[in-house]
This record gives structure tokens, sequence and C-alpha cells, in this order.
């Protein structure tokens, strides 16, 4: 019930250790605290002197204080453990995401990430918050009143004890009910995300192709499915918490009464009857607590195991110590042979060999799922080959290039670059926080964005809707090349299908941005649109994870069959969407 893997977090040991400590003071002061109350509850029933009771009432007091002191303490320890691991663990997510490229993002998909990174980190920190006190409580308290309770009346703590495990068994079965029940309900939520952001990115699509509706219908089963799911986990945390209280009540009432028939034979004096059935609902209290809290926390141990999952993707380490790689240049040369790559039994890249040398326009084209963007995702090193040393930088021999040394040179520019809730200005300082001022100036003019902002009322002070609302598809494209010119280090710039989702004046209007720009840098870019292949130096034609031809575009134009072929297919299709 518990994710073993919280106890490997870092300074998680440390915090049980201080946690544990205070649960076991805090078993003693509640049997301190009942046992102060049953001899105030003595001492009255005797009839003995008021001034003789009052010592008890002040002890029950302070007990009862300390009581309450101790759980503030644990619950405010616990709480501040829970939200410096959460943010440590948000912070490992976003490092390992950006570390592990686009390719994971497109499999795990971009609302799954965003829900995990903003709502699973609350929610596994309220996860860790209560279950590290809940099992903490269980695991003490119960024992320590279990014993004193045996020592006052043997079978009272003889009942107890055998009714713990019958307890312990319903919350066991109903716990496994609820994991699987909510497990599914996790799964929903993830893919009610996934559908809630892929509607709104392709909302003006949807409408353009009249099938929103039909899109609609599609969300509503998705989260009516949802709603389905969390009621079917309610519907088991009601039954699991009936049971539970059905149960601590039952056995209770069954110690209540063998104490009242001792009690009234004379088998046993008031004091031990007494303590003992006081002490009998702290026995069971804690128990009841988990299995409350339980169900309130199996969202965070999903959250949890997700944000694991994530992290333990394994991301390539630099396979050269102290790798330098200077300014591209004319003489600067990547030689790619025998390229190998598979996404678990598909291989998605073959025997793929290729040369790029100095500042050169490079197009990748192939049919959709011909493997143009694996290809560019490893050039980028977001994906690592199988196995050897296929790739050659500047003479030295490499077996992946998830090199911070020449990924520092890079810029990557996908179909979708992402537009956060900000103003247009921090959109721009993403990478380069402390770029100044005219450095942000004179990225959005070389971006073409300049007329466009001198027409805001607050320029680029203006803020963005979350995801590029309120923008379109070309400013956002111009907003991420304004991004990557202001980083005049990175001189190798990589775009998948760039322009796939703008209309043709809009990538008109961006190409004559962009193309000044590729001069003196090294640009691969992944495209369906054939006027590009004009202004690019070398072009790759991949078909089903192969090169079958690649060379100058005049060249494939004249001599090669497959060119000719993936052209003419290209060509039928961009006519048959202008129809």
């Amino acid at each position: 019930m518990i994710d073993k893997r919280l106890m490997r977090l870092p300074g998680m040991n440390r915090v049980l250790t201080m946690l544990a400590g205070l649960a076991l003071v805090q078993a003693f002061v509640i049997l301190f605290q009942g046992k102060f109350l049953a001899q105030a509850i003595v001492h009255a029933w005797a009839r003995k002197p008021m001034a003789g009771l009052w010592p008890f009432i002040w002890a029950f007091a302070a007990a009862f204080a300390l009581r309450q002191a101790i759980t503030w303490l644990r619950n405010a320890m616990a709480e501040h453990a829970a939200r410096r691991t959460a943010g440590d663990m948000q912070q490992q997510l976003l490092q390992h995401l950006f570390a592990l490229g686009p390719a994971t993002v497109a499999d795990e998909g971009t609302g799954n990430l965003v829900t995990m990174a903003l709502d699973g980190i609350p929610e596994t920190q309220n996860y860790i918050e209560l279950i590290l006190n809940k099992i903490l409580n269980m695991a003490i308290i119960p024992w320590v009143l279990l014993v004193y309770i045996a020592m006052q009346h043997w079978l009272a703590g003889l009942m107890l004890l055998l009714m713990f495990p019958v307890i312990i068994l319903f919350m066991i079965i109903l716990g496994y009910a609820a994991r699987d029940q909510s497990e599914q309900q996790y799964a929903g939520f993830q893919l009610m995300s996934n559908h809630f952001i892929d509607s709104l990115r392709g909302l003006k699509t949807l409408q353009l192709m009249g099938v929103s509706k039909q899109y609609a219908d599609n969300v509503y089963a998705v989260s009516e499915n949802y709603r389905k799911q969390t009621m079917s986990v309610l519907r088991i945390a009601m039954l699991s918490s009936f049971a539970m209280d059905f149960f601590a009540t039952l056995s209770i009432a069954v110690v209540a009464v063998f104490l009242g028939i001792d009690l009234l034979n004379g088998k046993v004096p008031l004091y031990p009857a007494m303590v003992s059935l006081i002490l009998a609902p702290e026995y069971f209290m804690p128990i009841r607590e988990f299995g409350s809290d339980y169900h309130a926390t199996l969202n965070g141990k999903n959250a949890l195991s997700a944000i694991l999952a994530v992290l333990a993707k394994p991301v390539a380490q630099p396979s050269q110590t102290g790798l330098t790689v200077g300014p591209w240049t004319a003489e600067s040369t990547l030689t790619v042979n025998q390229l190998n790559f598979r996404y678990g039994d598909r291989q998605a890249i073959s025997d793929v060999s290729l040369t790029l040398h100095g500042p050169q326009k490079v197009a990748i084209i192939g049919a959709s799922g011909s493997g143009k963007s694996t290809l560019l995702n490893l050039l980028g090193g977001f994906l690592q080959p199988e196995a050897g040393t296929p790739f050659t930088l500047n003479g030295t021999a490499l077996p992946h290039l998830a090199e911070p040394a020449w990924q520092a040179h890079l810029s990557y520019i996908p179909q979708t670059p992402y537009i956060f809730a900000a103003s247009i200005e921090a959109n721009v300082r993403f990478y380069q926080p402390a770029a100044s001022a005219a450095a942000v100036t004179r990225a959005v003019a070389a971006a073409g964005l300049a007329d466009w902002v001198a027409e805001l009322p607050d320029g680029l002070a203006t803020r963005i809707g979350e995801g590029g609302r309120g923008i379109s598809g070309g400013q956002a494209q111009r907003i991420a090349l304004a991004r990557t010119l202001l980083d005049e280090q990175r001189d190798i710039w990589l775009f998948d299908e760039p322009t796939a989702h703008l209309d043709i004046e809009t990538e008109a209007a961006l190409k004559e941005t962009l193309v000044p720009l590729f001069a003196n840098r090294l640009v691969v870019f992944a495209t369906h649109r054939l006027h590009w292949l004009n202004e690019m130096d070398w072009v790759i034609v991949v078909q089903a994870g192969r090169i079958v031809a690649q060379g100058a575009p005049a060249d494939l134009a004249a001599h090669s069959a497959a060119y000719q072929e993936l052209v003419h297919k290209m060509r039928g299709e961009f006519d048959e969407v202008a129809e």
C-alpha cells in the first residue's frame, strides 16, 4: 500500500527516523492521557475528596496539550519534507524531460506530461505528507497501547489483538480493489489530458476540416468514461470506510461487553476495565485514519509512480569527457555511418549514412512515418542508436550525439513550439533570461516580429495565453525563431516540419524571414513542402527508415527515380488539399 521507492528518495530515511521518534513519544502521551482520565473517573466514582481529583485533571490536560503539540510538529515536519521532496522531483522531472528530448514527449503525450508536472507534483506532495505519519502511527501507537492494556486485563488485550488482523485483511482486500480502480482512473485522466491538449492545439484545423463536432463527441466519450471511473473509486472508498468503522466499532463493543460482565461479577477492578475501554478506540484510531486517508492518497501514489517511471528512463551520458565543439565553420564535418535505431520491435532507421559539411542547408523528405523525425532526433542527440560509433564529429568518433558540447550549438524548432502564459519578451528570453533589452529587440526584429509588436498597445510586455492562445501559428513560430536568434552560439538549426500546420500565405511570409537567416549555419529541415527544396543545398530522401537517394535538388530531379516518385506523390497530395 506504500510505494517502496518512496523510501529511497533523498533525505527520506532521516525524516522517517525523526517522525518515528515523535510517534513513539506520542504513543506514550496517548497512553498517559487515557491513564489519567481513567484514574480521574475512578477517583470520582469512589467519592474521594475533590482536591485529590485536580492532579489527574491537570495531568490529563497536560497530556492532551502535549499530544496536540506533537501532532502539529509531526504534520509540519511531514509537510516540509513532502514540499521539499516534491519540489526537487519537479525539477528533476523537467530536467530529465529536457535531456530525453521531444521523442519522449511525443511518446508520453504532451497533455500527460503537462498534467504530471503541474497536477501530479501536488498530488505526490499530498501523498508523501499523509502516508509518512499514517504508516508510522499504525506501526507504533497500537502496539504500545496493546502492551499496556494486556498488562491491565489480558483478555481485553487478546481480543484487541485478534481483531486487528481481521481489519487489516479487509483493508488489504478493499485496498487492492481501490488500487486497481484508481490506476484505471489515473490512466483515464492521462488519456483525457492528452485529448484535451490535442483538441486545443488542433481546434482550428478541426473546424476547417468540418469535423469539430465529431471530435467533440470523442472528447465527451473520454470525459464520461473518466467520470465513471471516478465514481467507481468513490464507491469502493465509501465501502472501505464503512467496513473499517464497522469492524473497529464492533471490536470495541465486544471488549466493552466482556469488561462489563467481568466488572459486574467482580472479576476485574474498575481502573483496569476503565483504562482498557478508554484506550481501545485509540488502539484502532491509527488504522482507521490510514484506511480513510489511503483512498485520498491513491492519486498521489499513481502520480508518484508515473513520475518515477519517467525519471527511470535512461539518458545517454556524454561519451567523451572534455569534448569541445567550436563554432560551425566551413571546416566542420559530421559523418554518419551505418546508423540504426529501433522502437521496441520496429526498426525505424536502417543503415543510414550521410555527411554534413560546413554551412549547409539540408532537407530531409519522405512520406509520413518514413523516419524523418526519428533521424532528426538522432542528429539532435534526443535518441541514441542501437550500438557502435556511427557518428564522427570533426574527426572524433561518438556512439551518440547526446553530448552537451554538441547540443550547446543546436536549436530545435518543432511543428508546434510551446508558448507560455507570459509576456512576448519573457517567451523570447526563455533560453537566455539574462539577455539585454537591446539583444531581445534585435532578435525580435530579425524574426520578423517588429511590425506586429509595434502595433500592440503594450509592445513586448503584451501577455500571451498558455499554449499560444491569442496568436497565430506563424507568430508562434516567429517567437520560437526569436528565441533561437537570441542565443548567438547556436549555429546548427534542426527544423521538424515547422510550417506543417500553417496556411500557405503565412508560410510564405515566414519563409521570407527564415531563408536569409540560414546563411553561415548548418540547417537540417524535415519537410513535406516542395517549395522549400529550391532553397536547399542537399536533399536526403528517406523511405521506410532508409536513405534511398541524396544529392543536390537539381541532380536528384534529373537522375533519381525515388526522388521523382516522392515529389510526384507529394505534389499530388498538395493538389488534393488545395482543392
